[in-house]
Parts: C-alpha cells; sequence; structure tokens
C-alpha cells in the first residue's frame, strides 16, 4: 500500500514504519493499523518465546489533575484509587491500576488503565473505540468539582507496547537508569527521548509499554527492533491476550453486561461510592444469570464472536490458540454452566462442536 495514498482511516505516527515492514493494514476503530507483518503465528511466538513490538498508539489518553483530581477518580472508576501509589524513584510517576467505567446500573462503559503521574496527576489509557465517550464522560462529571481539569492527551501521546520474556532486557539495554517494576509507571530517558515506562501489558508476557511524544515515536520504534523485536499486529494482540484471558471491550464487556458476571469483581471496590457501585454491589450479592467463562474447544473447530452455545449463551470471543493448539475463547454461559470442568457444545456455523469450561488462564508459563 503506498503511504502517498488518501486515507479517511486516522495514522499513528508509526504508519511509515508499518508500510516499510510490509504490514497488512486494517480498519480498526477508525485507525489504519497493522494486523499482521510476517504472520500472526509467528509474532504470537516471538513474543511468547523472545520479544514483540506492537503499536497501541490508537488508544486514547485522559489527563486528570488537580486538587480534586483524586476525587474524581474514585467517582468515576470501579476501583480504589487512593490505593495508586506515589512514585519513588525519583522518576515521577508512581503506580498503576485497572478497572472498569460504569453506568449507574452498573453496564460497563469501558475498561481503563490508571497510572499515577504525580501527587494530584493521574493518566487514564482508554480504548480507541470509548476515547470520544470516555473523555466526555469524564469531562462531564469534572463540572460537579470544583477543581479539577481533564485534558485529552490522545494527540501527545504515541504508545508503543514491548512484550515478552526478553522485552524488559531490550528496553533497558537504552534506559538511563533501572525500568520501574510491574504496575507501576515512572519516566525514563530512552536513548535520549523522554519516555513514560509503564510496567503494564496484554499478552500475559512480562514488558513494558511506552508512551513518548509523537515525533520520537519511530526512532523509538527502529531502536528497538534492531535490538531484535518482532513487529506484532493487531492479530497477535488478539490470540495473544485470548491465552491470557483478557477482556476485550466490545466482544467480553459492553454497557450490557456488568463488571460482576464478566468475573471483574476483584476490581470493584463498592465502598468507594463509584457510579453504578450500588448495582455492582446488588449483583455480588445474588447470583448473576450468567458469567463469563474461558472455554476450549474439545477438537476440531474455532469458536468465534456470536457463536451460540446449546442450552444458553454466547461466545464473546475465540480464535485459534498457537500455544494451546486448539480453539479457545471466552464464552457467557448459565451460572449453572460456569464451573471448571463443564462440558459444553457450541454451534459454529451448523456444526456442533464439543467444549470444556477451562481455568483462566488458559496459557500460563512453563505448562
Amino acid at each position: 500500500m503506498s503511504s502517498t495514498a488518501p486515507s479517511l482511516l486516522r495514522r499513528t505516527p508509526l504508519y511509515e514504519c508499518h508500510v516499510a515492514a510490509g504490514a497488512k493494514l486494517v480498519d480498526f476503530a477508525g485507525w489504519e493499523m497493522p494486523i499482521q507483518y510476517e504472520g500472526v503465528l509467528e509474532e504470537h511466538m516471538a513474543v511468547r518465546e523472545t520479544c514483540g513490538i506492537f503499536d497501541v498508539s490508537h488508544m486514547g489518553q485522559i489527563e486528570t489533575s488537580g486538587a480534586d483530581a483524586l476525587a474524581l477518580l474514585q467517582r468515576l472508576l470501579s476501583n480504589d484509587v487512593a490505593k495508586i501509589a506515589p512514585g519513588g524513584g525519583g522518576g515521577g510517576g508512581g503506580g498503576a491500576q485497572y478497572s472498569v467505567l460504569c453506568r449507574e446500573d452498573g453496564g460497563v462503559l469501558d475498561d481503563l488503565f490508571t497510572y499515577r503521574l504525580d501527587s494530584d496527576r493521574y493518566l487514564t489509557v482508554t480504548n480507541a473505540s470509548n476515547h470520544v465517550r470516555d473523555l466526555a464522560w469524564f469531562a462531564a462529571h469534572a463540572l460537579e468539582l470544583p477543581d479539577v481539569q481533564v485534558e485529552d492527551r490522545i494527540e501527545d501521546w504515541a504508545m508503543l507496547a514491548v512484550q515478552g520474556p526478553l522485552a524488559r532486557e531490550m528496553v533497558q539495554a537504552i534506559s538511563d537508569s533501572p525500568l520501574p517494576v510491574r504496575m507501576t509507571a515512572e519516566t525514563r530517558r530512552l536513548a535520549g527521548r523522554e519516555t513514560l515506562v509503564c510496567g503494564s501489558g496484554y499478552t500475559g508476557e512480562d514488558g513494558v509499554e511506552l508512551l513518548c511524544a509523537p515525533e520520537d515515536a519511530p526512532a523509538l520504534w527502529d531502536d528497538i527492533v534492531r535490538r531484535g523485536a518482532v513487529p506484532a499486529g493487531l492479530g497477535a494482540r488478539d490470540t495473544l491476550r485470548l491465552e491470557a484471558c483478557f477482556h476485550l471491550y466490545g466482544n467480553d464487556l459492553s454497557v450490557e453486561r456488568g463488571p460482576i458476571e464478566a468475573g471483574l469483581g476483584w476490581c470493584c471496590k463498592e465502598d468507594t461510592g463509584f457510579i453504578g457501585s450500588e448495582a455492582v454491589r446488588e449483583a455480588r450479592l445474588s447470583e448473576p444469570a450468567q458469567r463469563l467463562v474461558a472455554f476450549a474447544i474439545d477438537g476440531p473447530g474455532i469458536a468465534r464472536q456470536g457463536n451460540p452455545i446449546v442450552g444458553g449463551g454466547e461466545v464473546t470471543s475465540g480464535t485459534y490458540s498457537p500455544c494451546l493448539r486448539t480453539g479457545i475463547g471466552l464464552a457467557y454461559v448459565p451460572s449453572q454452566s460456569a464451573e471448571v470442568g463443564t462440558e459444553l457444545e457450541v454451534d459454529v456455523r451448523g456444526k456442533m462442536r464439543p467444549a470444556v469450561v477451562k481455568d483462566k488462564p488458559l496459557y500460563r508459563k512453563g505448562s
């Protein structure tokens, strides 16, 4: 594809890097993004065995600051934001935390990562398809507080995910000081470029996510690729996150579902009084009609989103697992069918495929 061809899709600062690497580009949430380079299988296994690098610059960022920043985030986010520790490593930053954003009825608007940048500054990373809605939600509720600023930072950051057993080693080689540990974020200089280094990821492997100035992203990408990181696209990102049983908004999470049935009660702290907390508390105290489970197909066949399950329920995500070498997925099933070991039947385009409810995550290192 010519890099000069007109496009109605948004492009990340790494677009030219993807074109040069021969990426197959697709429309993802209005962005022209690489679905794969050499192939999903090869990219998936690179992340599991060595190191892969992803462009995730399509993700959104919202900065919340001011004396009432914590109060706003406690009102919006399901987790206890007060538990995000301030930084202590001399590089600014602080802790990181996963949460969901709920409506009053408990329906999930998005799932988010929030990083503490300073005593009263936080950066929340949104899903690309939800960024505009999330930003409006943050801004509307900020009007209720006297001293809080909500800023859209999507144009100010590019975001790279470097994931795999060798990921930290490769990034450490160009860092001016030790990288922050898992679930923390601190500023570092990587090959001379100021970067927010976050000990997080979406693959089930160790690694970091890097937020840098858009103009610095191509050189940073090239530096890490030269050290052996394999460019990986959205296809491998999906197979990796499914093996790890990480949720994908629009598939496994939606406004029609609450966090308890989605298995995300662990990131909901109702005592903080977040929007939707009463509905979540009620769901926690009662048995939801359905629960989200992980499953593996017993035999041939690959389930896909929307495939019905005999007796009730529906597949929300499905793929072929390169590590487990079988079809895997996530599905909402009646609560009485959610126990590990329960046998299911999935209707895959008219063919009944036997499946078994499995422990999460489906893939464990060394298993």
